[in-house]
């Protein structure tokens, strides 16, 4: 027979914010008839029982704090489901790597550039390298010329981040989106037509 093994208790995942652990005095409670009333917390959370719901700390920081008599479970289906719909909105801004060569032929760097323009469009920046090889790094002025043609060509869409820079064996600059303003609408000078009067009753 093997030994027995004492394997420590399981601990419960402690649920915050929720009946006994919230941790005010007294709470505003709301409950699903409406009713709100300012109550000690324990008292608050016996009447959310009794209904068969829990009391839920919805706004800690608000003097006292707002809780909620409510389902658990359906409460956090609703944060979890808020919380992805929020993740789908945001936008996470990335920085796109574009790598060139001082003699970069036209058809490349067309490529390229059109790749940029869809970037930036996307609301990313683009960051433009111009790498070099061997005795290239002799001609660094090829580089910067390369890039700075790349930002005119993008200066509908990206605005240059300061000015090219050498590092090691390259050149690079960040070209981050421009944000267009929304067209004003025009005041027309036309005055609006005057309001009708009724036709005078008969005397």
């Amino acid at each position: 027979m093997f030994p027995s093994r004492n394997f420590p208790p399981r601990r419960t995942r402690i649920r915050e914010n929720v009946n006994e652990a919230i941790r005010a005095r007294e709470v505003r409670a709301v409950f699903p008839d409406g009713v709100v009333e300012i109550m000690q917390t324990p008292a608050a959370i016996r009447r959310a029982q009794e209904l068969g719901l829990d009391l839920i700390l919805v706004s800690p920081t608000a003097e006292p704090p707002v809780a909620k008599a409510m389902d658990y479970g359906q409460w956090q289906y609703e944060q979890k489901k808020k919380s992805h719909e929020a993740k789908k909105k945001q936008h996470v801004i990335q920085v796109k790597e574009l790598k060139f060569r001082p003699n970069t032929d036209d058809h490349d760097y067309d490529f390229k550039r059109n790749h940029a323009i869809r970037f930036l469009k996307e609301g990313n920046r683009v960051k433009a390298i111009v790498q070099f090889r061997g005795r290239e790094i002799a001609h660094t002025d090829l580089g910067q010329k390369l890039l700075q043609r790349f930002a005119a060509d993008l200066a509908e869409v990206g605005a240059v981040e300061g000015n090219p820079r050498l590092e090691g064996r390259s050149y690079h600059v960040i070209i981050s989106p421009v944000k267009k303003d929304q067209p004003k609408k025009e005041k027309s000078d036309t005055p609006a037509p005057a309001a009708k009067q009724p036709p005078p009753r008969p005397a």
